[in-house]
């Protein structure tokens, strides 16, 4: 099964630039979208082929994020949740349409082309409301699209994003021991916005402590997690010395075409997942001219296992 992760930067300018054409030849079974930046409608049109999942953000024209399960593959939804936030709290309009859980049957028992309906309209929040129903049982695995705050030092945004990272913690714990305790394996992929050593970033030294992404507080957070458990995928397979791969590149200067770039992108799993992890791929634009948004695919293929299918 192919799973790949992207931030869009806009989902109605990546399908102008291109981004149907990637998806056609990458042809991923599950997809997850950050920096949506549009309504469920809108993603659902630019997804054909895909029962789509989105939460945007209640801040218009900020972050968004969704879930494409490619219909006839190898997985249908069973469940939708919205955010991070406990049950009886509201999500802080700044953390919507950041965090979005869907719950997959997978396996032999999963009819070709199986689906289930579109957005129910329920706007409750955090992981333990269902925002979209199915008739369709049971969960074999849990992914996750999600977009943390970028964070400004000396911001109230860097405040938003630290309150934002403990709250993910949380959920990652509980997630965790979920799939210890036999529940479903889970993927939390997507853009952190945090890079955790020097070899997810072109230049260290004068982005270390001195920029939000690259802070020792943020950092300490995304180790917290990997060390608890959570396995980085992309490292692992990459190999823990290898520079990069880059996910991000700014749009300014000639950061993209030096690959002066950062890894903030992510494909984090649950043990069980992470074993059957097979190979992955940066699908890093050829030339500037030809990118569709300002990060580039992380695609992972996992290998058969627990009801996965290739």
């Amino acid at each position: 099964m192919r799973i790949a992760t992207v931030n869009v930067n806009g989902i109605r300018a990546a399908a102008r630039k291109g981004m149907g054409d990637w998806l056609a030849a990458c042809a991923p079974d599950v997809l997850l979208l950050q920096e949506v930046r549009a309504d469920e409608r809108i993603a659902a049109d630019l997804l054909p082929g895909y029962t789509v999942s989105t939460w945007p953000c209640r801040i218009k024209g900020r972050a968004g994020v969704s879930v494409a399960v490619r219909q006839g593959g190898p997985a249908v939804v069973s469940a939708v949740r919205r955010g991070v936030a406990a049950p009886e709290a509201p999500e802080p309009d700044v953390d919507s349409g950041r965090w979005l859980e869907v719950d997959l049957r997978l396996g032999r028992d999963v009819e070709p082309g199986e689906t289930v309906g579109g957005e129910s309209g329920d706007d409750t929040d955090g992981p333990g409301s269902v925002a979209t129903g199915s008739a369709v049982g049971g969960t074999d695995l849990t992914v996750v699209s999600a977009y943390l705050h970028s964070g400004q030092l000396g911001t109230e945004k860097m405040d938003q994003k630290y309150a934002h990272l403990a709250l993910v913690g949380r959920r990652l714990a509980a997630l965790l021991e979920a799939s210890r305790q036999g529940g479903p394996q889970a993927l939390v992929a997507g853009d952190f916005n945090v890079v955790r050593s020097e070899r997810d970033i072109k230049n260290w030294k004068p982005n270390h402590n001195k920029i939000a992404g690259v802070m020792d507080e943020e950092i300490a957070h995304l180790e917290e997690w990997f060390s608890s458990g959570w396995v980085d995928v992309s490292r692992v397979l990459a190999g823990a010395e290898t520079q990069g791969p880059y996910t991000w590149w700014s749009q300014r200067g000639k950061a993209f075409d030096n690959d002066a770039g950062w890894r903030i992108d992510y494909q984090a799993a649950t043990p069980g997942l992470a074993e059957r992890a097979r190979s992955f791929t940066v699908d890093r634009a050829l030339d500037y001219a030809s990118r569709w948004s300002d990060h580039a695919p992380l695609v992972v293929d996992y290998a058969d296992g627990a009801g996965c299918a290739d």
